[in-house]
C-alpha cells in the first residue's frame, strides 16, 4: 500500500504559505509506516520544533489501474475519509531552501493518521464535501472539496500516468488554509459534514 499526497491543491493554502501556484499537481509520497492506527496518538518527532497539521480528504483506491482516463476515474474509488498530513515545517523550509526533496519533513513515522472510510455514495457530489479540523475544541481548518484546484478524478488520472494504482492505495487530496503548529497535549478532531471521523492526541 502506498500513500500518494497532493500538495498546493487549495488556492487559499498556497497563499498562506506564500507558495507559487502550480501548473500541474504537486505529488509526493509517504510510506506505509506513516499511517497511524485508529486510536493511537501522534508522537511529536524530536527532529522538529514546528510540526503543522494539514487536514485532507482521502480517497481509497478499490482496484488496479494505470493510465486511467479522467472520465473513468470515478470507477477506481468508492470510499472517502479524512487524513492529517503532519508536516515538520521547519525541516521542510530548510530542505526547500537547499532545493532538496521534502520527504524527511512529510513522510516520517506517524505523519499520516487516517480515519475510517465511508461510501462515496453517502454524498450527492464528491466535489462538494465540507470538512474541518478542530484543535482542543477550536476550529482551525474548514474546507470544501469544490475549492480544489485539481478535482479528484483528474488527480487519479494524473497520478496513474506515473504510478500504477493498486487496491488499498490512499490519495491525500490537499489541504485548505488554516494550517498551524501542534504541541504535545493537543487533541485533534477531524470531521466530514459535521460528523466526527478522526480523533487523536499529540504525545
Amino acid at each position: 500500500m502506498k500513500i500518494i499526497c497532493v500538495g498546493r491543491n487549495y488556492a487559499d493554502h498556497i497563499a498562506e504559505l506564500n507558495n507559487e501556484r502550480p501548473d500541474a499537481p504537486v505529488i509526493f509520497l509517504k510510506p506505509e509506516t506513516a499511517q497511524i492506527r485508529l486510536g493511537e496518538p501522534f508522537f511529536y518527532p524530536d527532529f522538529s520544533k514546528d510540526v503543522h497539521h494539514e487536514v485532507e480528504l482521502v480517497i481509497k483506491i478499490n482496484k488496479v489501474g494505470k493510465n486511467i482516463e479522467e472520465r473513468f476515474a470515478h470507477k477506481y474509488y468508492d470510499e472517502i475519509g479524512l487524513g492529517i498530513d503532519f508536516t515538520a515545517r521547519d525541516l521542510q523550509s530548510e530542505l526547500k531552501s537547499k532545493g532538496l526533496p521534502w520527504e524527511l519533513s512529510k513522510a516520517f513515522n506517524g505523519s499520516a493518521p487516517v480515519s475510517e472510510f465511508v461510501p462515496v455514495s453517502n454524498f450527492a457530489d464528491v466535489q462538494n464535501i465540507n470538512f474541518s479540523l478542530d484543535v482542543n475544541g477550536e476550529t482551525r481548518q474548514n474546507g470544501n472539496s469544490s475549492m480544489m484546484l485539481y478535482r479528484i478524478d483528474y488527480l487519479i488520472s494524473f497520478v496513474s500516468k506515473y504510478f500504477m494504482l493498486k487496491k488499498g492505495d490512499l490519495i491525500f487530496t490537499g489541504t485548505p488554509k488554516g494550517v498551524s503548529a501542534v504541541k504535545i497535549g493537543d487533541k485533534l478532531t477531524a470531521s466530514i459534514e459535521g460528523k466526527k471521523m478522526l480523533e487523536l492526541f499529540v504525545r
